[in-house]
């Protein structure tokens, strides 16, 4: 089963409160989508006290299919109170055109990198994927 690292710690100073970071693995289709809900749930559950922004980085994601997509959406939905999901994907990667064609775009704010999305989670941007091809 794949390893969803968080990413920054929890306990570095660059990590923004409320904020968890990880970072999904190369590929996310039918072989690991389905194991990779309970790793991230479970991350999410670890932060839940304060949690309110769960940024899943995929800029190291080569490949993802509707399983993907899918994974993406049951991830959002089953977030907790009033926290929000942010996906982080290169703005000319497989992840970032499947999100495109996918629509989940209008529903999960999606950053061209890492710094954007937690930049905009301290206020400091205007938003989503401005440099983003959408």
């Amino acid at each position: 089963m794949s390893a969803v690292p968080l990413r920054p710690r929890p306990c570095d100073p660059c990590d923004p409160p409320g904020c968890a970071v990880l970072s999904l693995p190369p590929d996310i289709d039918f072989c690991n989508a389905a194991g990779l809900l309970p790793l991230i749930m479970t991350a999410v559950e670890h932060h839940s006290a304060g949690l309110r922004v769960l940024v899943l980085d995929l800029t190291a994601t080569r490949f993802m299919d509707s399983q993907g997509v899918r994974l993406l959406d049951e991830v959002r939905r089953r977030l907790p109170g009033r926290a929000r999901l942010r996906v982080v994907a290169a703005p000319k990667g497989v992840p970032s055109r499947v999100l495109e064609l996918s629509g989940l775009r209008r529903d999960v704010p999606v950053y061209d990198n890492l710094a954007e999305a937690l930049r905009q989670e301290s206020g400091a941007a205007s938003g989503p994927g401005s440099g983003s091809a959408a």
